[in-house]
């Protein structure tokens, strides 16, 4: 229903605009038609004073003046078509690559710039990640002092050399500007610099590896140490696989649509949130006792033993309601700690047994309903992203057009678009616009 809502607010308003945009064309044209419009040029000009990002700005002027009629003006249905762009990304052209004469850097260019040798970065990879799996594994038995760090730094300085090896070689065959272009490219520029870095410094400080290659400790970090860094982004430069792979690409996209869409789940976590914040310090305000003032008979045992995993033995003490903040981290400790009916039995210990209510009220809706909604978001958004991935595998390049997913764009087929005559009786209605039409 609130994205119902949420799209009727959005059609009311580019109607909105549209009608006070008709009514300016009448008031300042002669002639008077008997269907409402909108002069084009009138529109490009309002539009170029609106805050707007520029490739949506660009992109509805363009499609304005495509889709204008030979007189130059825009009809109700065109005018709502224009701001389907705002739902799309931007079409990114990638700089053109420099242009080399000789046969030889030419060649060099087709390998730097072709599909097969972004496969083969992720092989290299692969077999980086397996390598370092297989040593740490082989040494995991030994202790510190019979451990021979001569592979390790072996493995990492041959690798690295292979990757910024390929890092020049991609720079070459695509130019800079092309090669930054791309995100994959960026991600691994900068993990590629920081191996470097890195390993510049280890075989500054502690030598080129040699067999028993175990030195003293130098600097601020042993060798070890030094490794285990350089072993930790080589495991995240290994994260570069998942735009090459369809089902990981489509699983890494829908969590990045899901952070851009978050805000209106957030919004009503926010909101019940601070509703049974609220609802708790009014009814459990200093029904916690202070640690010091607790009876052995409250603690369940006459020798001031609690019993294992009870309130008491686990010192829930700061988890009460005697202040705003302690009520927030209470009601999130609830929600995310397993042992949520050990505050139940605490509260109804200290204060009434009906207060079991609201802890379980508050279970089932922080972690059944809110977690449940948010599984389905997550469900829906991939199934729709699937869906669409297969649609456009059967188009051209060219055809394939790439959406924001937004909530709205999940749910458009759910979703009932109102017609004119709503949207004119709601307008006819508004209480701060006024409209002679």
């Amino acid at each position: 229903k609130s994205v119902q809502t949420s799209l009727l607010r959005r059609r009311l308003g580019i109607r909105a605009a549209f009608e006070v945009l008709s009514l300016y064309r009448d008031l300042t044209s002669r002639t008077r038609d008997q269907t409402a419009c909108v002069d084009c040029d009138t529109f490009i000009k309002v539009l170029e004073k609106v805050k707007l990002d520029v490739y949506c700005r660009l992109a509805i002027i363009e499609r304005a003046r495509c889709c204008s009629s030979s007189g130059g003006v825009i009809s109700a249905e065109l005018f709502q078509k224009l701001f389907d762009e705002l739902d799309k990304d931007p079409v990114r052209q990638h700089p053109p690559q420099p242009v080399y004469q000789s046969r030889c850097l030419q060649v060099l260019q087709i390998i730097g710039s072709h599909r097969y040798f972004d496969y083969l970065g992720n092989v290299v990879a692969l077999a980086n990640l397996l390598s370092i799996c297989v040593v740490l594994m082989v040494d995991a038995e030994k202790s510190g002092s019979d451990r021979d760090d001569f592979s390790l730094g072996a493995i990492n300085f041959f690798f690295i050399l292979y990757y910024v090896l390929e890092m020049a070689l991609k720079v070459f065959s695509l130019g800079m500007k092309n090669y930054v272009s791309y995100p994959s490219n960026v991600f691994d520029g900068v993990l590629t610099v920081i191996l470097t870095v890195l390993e510049v410094a280890t075989l500054a400080i502690y030598k080129f590896p040699h067999p028993g290659w175990m030195p003293d400790m130098q600097g601020l970090l042993s060798l070890w140490e030094m490794v285990r860094l350089v072993n930790m982004f080589i495991v995240f430069r290994f994260l570069r696989i998942i735009p090459n792979m369809k089902v990981m690409a489509l699983v890494a996209g829908t969590v990045l649509d899901l952070v851009k869409n978050l805000r209106a789940f957030a919004g009503i976590l926010v909101v019940v949130y601070y509703v049974f914040a609220i609802i708790g310090i009014d009814l459990f305000k200093g029904v916690i006792p202070n640690p010091g003032n607790v009876s052995s008979s409250d603690e369940g045992s006459g020798n001031g033993t609690s019993p294992c995993g009870s309130f008491e033995q686990l010192e829930y003490w700061p988890n009460n309601f005697d202040d705003f903040a302690a009520a927030l981290v209470t009601l999130w400790d609830v929600m995310v700690v397993n042992n949520w009916q050990v505050f139940l039995e605490a509260y109804a210990r200290y204060s009434s047994p009906w207060s079991k209510l609201y802890f379980v009220a508050w279970w089932l809706v922080s972690s059944v309903v809110w977690v449940n909604l948010f599984v389905a978001l997550i469900l829906e958004n991939f199934i729709h992203k699937w869906d669409r991935s297969y649609r456009d595998s059967a188009l051209s390049p060219a055809q394939q057009v790439e959406y924001h997913m937004t909530v709205q764009l999940m749910f458009r087929e759910d979703l009932e678009e109102p017609t004119d005559e709503e949207l004119l009786d709601r307008l006819y209605h508004h209480p701060h616009l006024h409209l002679s039409r």
